[in-house]
């Protein structure tokens, strides 16, 4: 029998997990998503990836700017639904919404919880260097992503992931995930795991003031944050007062004791610059502003004078 399935999220990290749920042929009764919003040069409005998958199924979209509206909350009840999947919807849902269904409602959340909860997990788990990362399936509670877990999943962090493409194999592994352990969920078949409290974490969301590099600090650490930056907000560091985006960059060997943020070199493989604990960091990939992204090694034998080796980043 057929279970009714209410479907919330919006960024593409959503879309690959409806996909699934499309492909796997479960009933989605009512799609909900954040309403369209500007964007390009021209600020055209914009649906959501949600969105634009729900139409071209002919689903129901709803997009409340809230839950606050009488109205909503109402709508939402009148589907019926047997359970509700949540993946980065982007609102806080009432307990009266989160009650409607007759299974409650489930995330899947982007970390291996109790570790990082919130808003940036994905990120956070980059930027500090962890070695795994993964999806839980969890219980939506009032409390911010504190419900009880269903389904976990462990992914290893490659070392040339950047949160963008972690970002694409995480939405694979808990699309995956999700159909796989739906029909045992939806029969009450898993028995949930309650969090432990004292081993959470909480992922802040990534805001721009965390995008200058400080060269003394070491190559290992600049190198986790250029890549959990990319590809927002984007790591960047200034020369001569022009700051430069850095989207890709490698630990490169440290061939004198020079003052961190110097340029010790520019290579076929970028630009060498100092770091502290005696280290060095290859700058590959970066943008000057109002252009567009090249090889740091084109971009510095394009200009000598400016990325000359003993010329030293601020």
């Amino acid at each position: 029998m057929s279970q009714r399935i209410i479907f919330a999220g919006t960024p593409d990290f959503a879309a690959v997990h409806l996909k699934a749920l499309l492909e796997a042929n479960f009933e989605i009764v009512a799609v909900y998503t954040q309403p369209d919003r500007p964007a390009g040069r021209g600020h055209k409005l914009t649906p959501s990836p949600v969105k634009s998958l729900a139409l071209e199924h002919n689903l129901p979209v709803f997009t409340p700017v809230n839950f606050k509206d009488e109205a909503d909350i109402a709508t939402w009840e009148s589907h019926q639904a047997d359970l509700a999947i949540v993946v980065a919807y982007g609102l806080i849902l009432p307990e009266r919404v989160l009650n409607a269904p007759r299974l409650g409602c489930i995330n899947v959340h982007g970390s291996l919880l109790p570790k990082w909860r919130g808003a940036a997990p994905i990120q956070r788990a980059l930027l500090s260097g962890d070695p795994i990362t993964g999806v839980t399936i969890m219980q939506i509670v009032k409390a911010l992503d504190a419900g009880a877990m269903l389904v976990k999943r462990e992914l290893t962090i490659a070392p040339e992931d950047t949160s963008g493409t972690l970002f694409e194999r995480l939405a694979t592994l808990g699309a995956s995930a999700l159909v796989d352990s739906l029909p045992a969920i939806l029969e009450q078949k898993i028995t949930p795991e309650p969090q432990d409290e004292a081993q959470v974490t909480y992922a802040q969301k990534l805001t721009k003031d965390e995008c200058p590099l400080d060269f003394s600090k070491s190559a290992a650490q600049l190198s986790l944050q250029i890549r959990g930056l990319n590809p927002w907000p984007v790591a960047t560091c200034k020369l001569a007062d022009v700051t430069y985006k850095v989207f890709a960059a490698k630990e490169a060997q440290a061939t004198d004791h020079a003052e961190p943020g110097t340029i010790l070199e520019v290579n076929h493989e970028g630009i060498v610059v100092a770091c502290g604990h005696n280290s060095a960091l290859t700058l590959v990939t970066i943008q000057a502003p109002g252009k567009g992204k090249v090889a740091a090694c084109d971009l510095a034998r394009s200009k000598k004078d400016l990325f000359a080796r003993g010329n030293r980043f601020a």
